[in-house]
């Protein structure tokens, strides 16, 4: 980068804006994290990352630069060239909450000038961009989005523990509200990223993120229900996939599980089914349909562990059940929105015993009433059922299947007499 670096404000330092501001600092930026975490900060500011896709030795290399400042306070965004709105858009009852881009909206206009750049990546609904967040910093800043300052959008893409696709290299759409946005905005992320792929209009991109996200949602939900109905036609589901795998044409394989979880699948296909409801007047039936079956995945799990422990003759009641995962996918701590919660909740309320292993997810975020364990022969032993719900690498697969009495595997990683898959 010519000249003195440009300085970026990234609001939001999660598992998206992270990675952002991290890769912007060995582009040459001058990065400053806006975070209202207050007990984030200050990790960041020890170089302890609790985003799986940073290191530790990261976070001390980036903030050795002198280029990367992490705060609680807009006031420290204060003449940025660039900034990234990164903050969480979860659901509240069925319906999209966007609080926290309209906090972010309010509280950085106070400090948007001329010729800067504002960049939302949260996922959201057709129409944020231009309807809610215009309004508000053009409101609090006195200047004309276009005309004074650019704005953009430009959907995050991040997979967690994914080594081949990282931000880097993964194509990053970008969009603006006119034709100097999309210039600008398309001109930031070039610094960062191998390949930029511009769309017409913020509209466009808002929409390109729900349904990238709605389509995984309803592929998955069509094998889960195909797995069910493959088991009582006394065929094995995961072999028919294996098999249609083959085709090199016309097929994609996705594969069953315990649910979905992480912050896209459970929310971002809701978003989309709510925002046509509401702008058409039609229903999404694909989505309906998928969020039914997908919600429905963790009780079929149970529904199965009752089924395998009454063949032994032991009730669910004072039954000791192993989770083995709790994060919502593998080799990541994430477990926001991870069936394994449900799946707890659903048999401690029938009276069993839960202890789990998961060396990734953090204490904070085990369910309730379930005991953190390690993974020894003893565990194993004492356990009337296991249910490997997150097949992480560094679990002894060979130990499970040799100590554990009987195995629910709903990611098919095991196999042997007491094993069955989902």
């Amino acid at each position: 980068m010519d000249g003195p670096p440009l300085k970026l404000a990234v609001i939001g330092a999660g598992y998206v804006g992270l990675p952002l501001a991290m890769t912007a600092v060995e582009a040459g930026y001058d990065v400053v994290a806006i975070e209202k975490d207050r007990s984030r900060v200050q990790r960041l500011r020890r170089a302890d990352s609790y985003v799986d896709d940073i290191s530790d030795a990261q976070l001390r290399a980036a903030l050795g630069t002198g280029r990367f400042a992490v705060s609680a306070d807009y006031a420290d965004a204060a003449g940025f060239a660039v900034a990234v709105i990164a903050v969480p858009t979860p659901l509240r009852d069925r319906s999209p909450d966007l609080s926290h881009v309209a906090h972010a909206g309010r509280d950085l206009a106070r400090y948007l000038t001329r010729g800067s750049l504002v960049v939302l990546e949260s996922t959201t609904y057709p129409g944020t961009t231009d309807d809610l967040l215009r309004p508000l910093l053009e409101k609090g800043s006195g200047l004309a989005a276009g005309a004074d300052f650019a704005l953009g959008y430009s959907p995050e893409r991040v997979d967690p523990g994914n080594t081949a696709w990282t931000l880097v290299t993964t194509p990053k759409v970008v969009a603006g509200i006119d034709a100097a946005s999309l210039a600008a905005v398309r001109d930031f992320y070039s610094k960062l990223v191998a390949d930029v792929v511009p769309v017409s209009s913020t509209r466009t991109a808002e929409l390109t993120k729900l349904l990238e996200n709605t389509f995984r949602h309803v592929n998955i939900a069509l094998v889960n229900e195909f797995a069910m109905l493959a088991r009582e036609l006394g065929v094995d589901g995961w072999e028919v996939v294996r098999a249609a795998s083959t085709k090199p044409f016309g097929f994609m394989p996705f594969y069953p599980g315990p649910g979905v979880g992480g912050h896209c699948l459970p929310i971002d296909p809701t978003y989309l089914s709510w925002h046509v409801q509401r702008a058409t007047g039609h229903r999404f039936r694909f989505v309906e349909l998928a969020n039914e079956i997908n919600d429905h995945m963790p009780d079929y799990v149970v529904q199965r562990v009752v089924q395998g422990l009454n063949r032994s003759g032991k009730p669910v009641q004072d039954s000791m059940i192993l989770l083995l995962g709790l994060a919502y996918k593998k080799n990541c701590s994430d477990a926001r929105e991870s069936p394994a919660k449900r799946v707890a909740g659903l048999l401690a309320s029938l009276g069993a015993r839960l202890g789990a292993v998961d060396r990734h997810v953090p204490a904070s975020r085990v369910p309730g009433g379930v005991n953190r364990l390690e993974l020894t022969a003893d565990v194993l032993s004492a356990a009337d059922a296991v249910i490997l719900i997150t097949d992480h690498d560094d679990v002894d697969y060979e130990l499970v299947q040799r100590e554990a009495r009987w195995v629910l595997d709903c990611r098919n990683r095991l196999t042997g007499a007491n094993v069955e898959s989902l």
